[in-house]
C-alpha cells in the first residue's frame, strides 16, 4: 500500500505492576498482524516506565525514518503518565520532525491511527 514506515509508542504491558498483561499483548499482536496485512511497515517501541523511557524512545526515533508515529493509550490517557507524554511529544518533534503524530483507541486500532495520516 504504501513505503512509508511508521512507529507505535507504547508501554509494555509485560513490565505493568498490577496488570494481567496477556489482554494487551494479544491486542498488540492483532494490531501488528494488521500492519503486515496491509503492506504497511510498522517499528513498535515498547517502554516500562522506571526503565529509562525516554532512551528507549528515543533510539527507536532514531533508528528510522517515520511518516508516522502512533503514541499509546498507557501513555496519553493515565494522568500519572502526563510528563512522559509530554517527553514523548518532544521526542518526536526533535527526532523525527516531518512525521505525524497519531494517537490510537486500543492497541488493535494502530493502523487505522495511522492511516489518517498516511492516505
Amino acid at each position: 500500500m504504501t513505503d512509508a514506515r511508521v512507529l507505535v509508542i507504547g508501554l509494555d504491558p509485560a513490565k505493568l505492576e498490577g496488570w494481567d498483561p496477556e489482554p494487551i499483548q494479544t491486542g498488540i499482536a492483532r494490531g501488528r498482524a494488521r500492519f503486515v496485512d496491509h503492506g504497511i511497515e510498522a517499528d513498535w517501541c515498547l517502554v516500562a516506565p522506571d526503565e529509562n523511557p525516554e532512551g528507549a524512545i528515543e533510539e527507536a526515533l532514531i533508528r528510522g525514518a517515520y511518516a508516522c508515529v502512533v503514541i499509546g493509550g498507557g501513555i496519553r490517557k493515565d494522568e500519572s503518565m502526563l510528563g512522559l507524554f509530554e517527553k514523548v511529544v518532544n521526542l518526536v518533534r526533535r527526532h523525527a520532525p516531518d512525521a505525524a503524530i497519531a494517537f490510537n483507541s486500543t492497541p488493535e486500532d494502530c493502523l487505522e491511527a495511522a492511516l489518517r495520516w498516511l492516505e
